[in-house]
């Protein structure tokens, strides 16, 4: 049995304004085959600039959905990779997209 779902909850609005905002969804998708430094996730996402990378990066953080990982130096580098939240956005593009071939 499907639970209906209810567009009006928090959650669900939540959810739709992390996923409405630019490049979240390449940056996910860019992270689930595993931890990457900041120029190969820019590689990996033709068009995005280094400025909106890094803030969409560090919004990201915010919320809980990226790791950033810091190895000491000289040089330091800075890796991200997926939190279990950003993981579990694997299953919610898998259902949008088998969705958008149906339409």
């Amino acid at each position: 049995m499907t639970k209906a779902v209810d567009c009006q909850c928090k959650a669900f609005q939540r959810a739709i304004d992390v996923l409405g905002r630019p490049w979240t969804a390449a940056i996910l998708t860019a992270l689930q085959a595993g931890q990457k430094r900041f120029c190969e996730i820019g590689e990996a996402i033709p068009g995005v600039s280094d400025k909106m990378l890094a803030a969409r990066l560090k919004d990201l953080e915010s919320r809980g959905l990226v790791a950033r990982h810091v190895e000491p130096g000289p040089p330091v580098r800075v890796a991200y990779d997926l939190s279990a939240k950003g993981r579990a956005f694997n299953q919610v593009a898998e259902a949008i997209q088998r969705w958008g071939r149906a339409l």
